[in-house]
């Protein structure tokens, strides 16, 4: 898990769901599909939204567009905010 974002309104975690944890050995279990996507935490109403599959890829490209162009933080949280429109599910700590 990387954060890649935090600020007052947003954060947004990479999660590698197939990875092996820091310090863990990569145990080789056969052919796995890779599994990866990014949370999406709106800390203003308390949701979060988890992009995987095709949605996860999209997002990707946003943050290698972001990279290349260096978006101000009013920009990035524009972008941000179109995607947690679609959070339905409330934070929830374990």
């Amino acid at each position: 898990m990387h954060m890649l974002y935090d600020s007052d309104a947003f954060a947004v975690v990479h999660i590698l769901a197939n990875a092996p944890a820091e310090g863990e050995p990569e145990v080789d279990e056969g052919p796995q599909m890779p599994r990866h996507g990014f949370e999406i935490v709106d800390k203003r109403s308390g949701k979060e939204v988890y992009l995987d599959g095709s949605w996860a890829e999209m997002f990707q490209q946003q943050i290698v567009e972001w990279q290349r162009n260096s978006p101000s933080q009013e920009e990035v949280e524009d972008t941000l905010e179109g995607y947690a429109s679609l959070a339905q599910n409330p934070v929830v700590m374990h």
